[in-house]
């Protein structure tokens, strides 16, 4: 297994060099300036605009800016914030765990309701059950995200007045109130992301486990005698979550893109909100460091795909 997981790592690392090479590229052709609001500034010295430009390197040619900034980045020098005036190393671990407590919550609610509705339609294929549960899945992936966000803080929010629309990091509780106040805050954007991709994986979970139950081994499983919720649990749903895993790490992406969505709605101090400012402010530093922190993410969760491919089926070999 340790064999498995470092030949991936290191299969792992062109992939990011190709990625963080394209990003760089990107953002290095896109139009603005980091620096463009000092022309326009008529107490900067042209001669101080020159020294900072020459600084960090912004008239050298794109190949040496992706070397030099290459080399930083193996060094753990991720860049300079030109806008927070902050190293973005510290600047994004400010922002990561508030991201990663909404998205790991909101997939641990989608997993929570995805399985076990999608196992149980499956058992029960064209019933009422498995009609209302694909009728609200259908509704559930048909909503964008910013458009049910709206909606719960019009709900909850404005009419009802339960929930508070605006999340924040100051609170002023301490011990147990404070972490009812951070679940309370957090259950409107973990309820919008959460039921977003709940509804696309009930459907995938559902129909990946139609296939399982007809298979050969599933039957002989119930000629011998084993009760009904033992041949599901055991023998279909195991290997029914093989595909499912696969949904899971490549929907990633599209998690962290609801999430930027959801941060802007309900004002979460995320990775999401701090890239969408950077783009506006030509932060290029912050931005390529986000991005590049979002394709690692999405490695990472590939290969935690591969190694639960292992744990699910037995017969898949590491070697």
């Amino acid at each position: 297994m340790s064999q498995y997981i470092l030949r991936r790592l290191l299969i792992a690392i062109p992939s990011l060099l190709g990625i963080s090479l394209v990003l760089f590229v990107v953002l290095a052709l896109a139009p603005g300036d980091p620096f463009g609001e000092l022309a326009t500034n008529p107490n900067v010295p042209p001669e101080v605009q020159a020294a900072l430009r020459a600084k960090f390197g912004l008239d050298d040619p794109i190949y040496l800016r992706y070397l030099h900034w290459l080399a930083a980045m193996v060094q753990g020098d991720w860049g300079f914030s030109f806008v927070s005036r902050m190293n973005v190393d510290a600047l994004i671990l400010q922002r990561l765990p508030t991201t990663l407590y909404i998205i790991g919550s909101a997939q641990l609610l989608a997993l929570s309701i995805a399985i076990p509705v999608g196992v149980y339609a499956a058992t029960r294929p064209y019933s009422f059950f498995d009609q209302i549960a694909n009728t609200f899945a259908f509704i559930g992936f048909s909503l964008p995200t910013f458009f049910t966000g709206i909606l719960f803080i019009l709900i909850f929010s404005v009419k009802l007045d339960w929930l508070p629309f605006v999340y924040s990091t100051d609170i002023k509780a301490t011990g147990i109130p404070w972490v009812l106040e951070m679940i309370r805050q957090a259950i409107m954007p973990v309820m919008v992301l959460g039921l977003f991709q709940a509804a696309s994986m009930t459907r995938f979970v559902r129909s990946a486990m139609l296939d399982v139950i007809r298979l050969d081994y599933v039957t002989t499983a119930r000629a011998k005698g084993l009760g009904q919720a033992k041949v599901i649990v055991k023998h279909a749903m195991r290997n029914a979550m093989i595909p499912v895993v696969t949904l899971i790490a490549l929907q990633v992406p599209a998690v962290f893109g609801g999430a930027i969505v959801t941060e802007q709605i309900f004002r979460i101090p995320g990775i999401g909100s701090l890239l969408i400012s950077s783009i506006l402010s030509n932060d290029t530093p912050v931005v390529m460091a986000v991005t590049f922190v979002f394709a690692c993410l999405v490695v990472l969760f590939n290969l935690i795909a591969d190694v639960l491919y292992g744990w699910l089926d037995p017969r898949i070999s590491f070697r």
